[in-house]
């Protein structure tokens, strides 16, 4: 949707914060509104009965959305097809130039261990603090929520630090600024998993988050290049490595013990860092081999003075959805 010089801090700063809701949520449902629901039934009945608030809210947001929003921040698609801005292209055509590219699928299982990683703490964060050291259920949510919080500016960083590594050193600095985040991210879910206190667990869990969500900013700094045409239909796949990676981790967490899982989580995160050496997007730098072409080169020399300036025109109405969505 976005110009692609830019389109890591732009798609950065919507998707974080519509990400946000996982912390909202936390707090929400889990120490606002489950105490009150909690008084006139019991805990299991109550727990369940709350989720038709995030139902009500969801469903209302659809049909707003619906009215209000246009299809792009250029314009309809029916008018952007008339105008010659869009070009026409099938959706099976563009789905299968999409899904036959080796660099969708490798953003798609780095995204399944950010993204989906995200998910998965957004669930699983409330019960380990709850039981690791023994909290109440709405004690532990709060803490847990701190790390869907952490999207008021982590993915917006991650994406920011994305644009600016494509301004001085083109397609290699995105490609090595994503792979020291997934590294590091990795890494600390090592330390987050062998954590004995609870205010070191916290503190790791923040640092934790935060690489998290900047992967999630600094992968789609990247998407937009993989083959300009169908950029939606890579958005989408690599989107739904997210999900993938969430009922991955998921069913590790139901199936292992919480330390294997986290263990197991770790491992995938780090073997996804590596997979970074084997993108290679034509036309430009990979992480270790290849030189960017010629246009590449002055597409990002001439916008490296004016990355930040240049993010912040987005039409209203369409950043406003596309943040709620």
């Amino acid at each position: 949707m976005f110009t692609k010089e830019v389109a890591g801090t732009a798609n950065a700063l919507v998707g974080g914060w519509g990400n946000l809701g996982g912390g909202v949520t936390q707090i929400v449902m889990g120490t606002a509104l489950f105490p009150l629901f909690k008084l006139g039934m019991s805990a299991e009945k109550a727990w369940r009965t709350v989720c038709i608030v995030p139902a009500v809210v969801g469903f209302c947001l659809g049909a707003l959305i619906m009215r209000i929003s246009d299809d792009a921040p250029k314009g309809n698609y029916k008018e952007m097809k008339k105008n010659g801005t869009m070009p026409e292209i099938s959706a099976a055509a563009s789905f299968r130039s999409g899904a036959l590219n080796i660099n969708t699928w490798v953003l798609f299982i780095q995204y399944a261990c950010c993204f989906g990683v995200e998910l998965t703490m957004n669930n699983a964060a409330a019960s380990y603090f709850k039981s690791k050291f023994e909290l109440t259920t709405e004690s532990a949510a709060a803490i847990a929520s701190i790390f869907g919080w952490m999207n008021l500016f982590a993915r917006g960083i991650g994406g920011f630090v994305s644009d600016k590594a494509n301004a001085k050193m083109g397609m290699r600095g995105r490609l090595a600024w994503q792979t020291l985040l997934l590294i590091l991210e990795g890494v600390m879910v090592f330390i987050f998993a062998n954590s004995n206190s609870l205010a070191v667990a916290i503190v790791i869990m923040v640092i934790f988050s935060t690489l998290v969500q900047s992967a999630e900013g600094s992968t789609y700094g990247i998407v937009p290049y993989v083959n300009p045409p169908v950029t939606g239909s890579i958005a989408g796949i690599v989107g739904a490595g997210g999900n993938c990676g969430a009922v991955g981790f998921g069913l590790g967490f139901r199936q292992l013990d919480t330390i294997s899982a986290f263990y197991l989580m770790a491992g995938c995160i780090l073997g996804s860092g590596v997979l970074t050496a084997f993108i290679c997007i034509k036309g430009h730098a990979g992480l270790l081999t290849g030189q960017d072409s010629e246009q590449a080169i002055a597409a990002w020399k001439k916008t490296g003075a004016d990355v930040g300036a240049q993010t912040l025109v987005v039409p209203g109405k369409s950043a406003l959805v596309c943040f709620l969505m």
